[in-house]
């Protein structure tokens, strides 16, 4: 199994370190080399000073059809536009962002991208270290299935709007389909 890990932050170090252990192959990324500090001595992947945001640096590293593609910079932006690279150009089985912003985690998982939103984890770690129910926010968002962007659907012949001549915004009633 083949892992890439953008960020040698504290959780894409302790990841790369666990899926060395557990026998996957693992690239990690960062853009500086001190960050590599944080791979313990055992590590047996590979640490490559570079931008995780830049293709042909992924491609150039072997990053291309990864079975795990994890995107833990600390910046949401940056983030969401690694996993969607890692997603679209790259090939990658499965695509994780880590978000911090609760929100942005949601809605980023409404666009097909799996996020890890540590917000919530933290707080539901805490709630529950208190003998409380963790709430309903999660901190694993799935990629929600069957998303298409707006060039992605047809409605169909005849089909009225439902919100107003033309307007696209909205719930309408009208249930759009694939294009074949």
């Amino acid at each position: 199994m083949k892992a890439v890990i953008v960020g040698c932050g504290r959780v894409g170090a302790a990841l790369a370190d666990e899926l060395s252990r557990a026998g996957w192959q693992v690239l990690i990324l960062d853009t500086t080399s001190a960050a590599f500090d944080r791979l313990p001595a055992t590590y047996s992947g590979t640490a490559l000073r570079g931008d995780g945001t830049d293709e042909d640096t992924l491609r150039r590293a072997g990053a291309a059809d990864a079975d795990l593609f994890f995107a833990g910079t600390e910046g949401d932006n940056r983030n969401v536009m690694v996993a969607q690279l890692a997603q679209e150009a790259l090939g990658a089985r499965r695509v994780v962002a880590k978000i911090n912003d609760p929100v942005r985690a949601e809605a980023y998982a409404h666009l097909g991208i799996a996020t890890l939103c540590r917000t919530n984890l933290m707080a539901a770690a805490v709630l529950e270290y208190m003998g409380q129910a963790p709430g309903d926010r999660p901190g694993m968002h799935a990629p929600e299935a069957g998303h298409a962007h707006h060039t992605d659907v047809a409605v169909p012949s005849g089909a009225a709007p439902s919100h107003g001549a033309g307007s696209s915004h909205g719930a309408g009633s009208a249930t759009p389909t694939p294009e074949a």
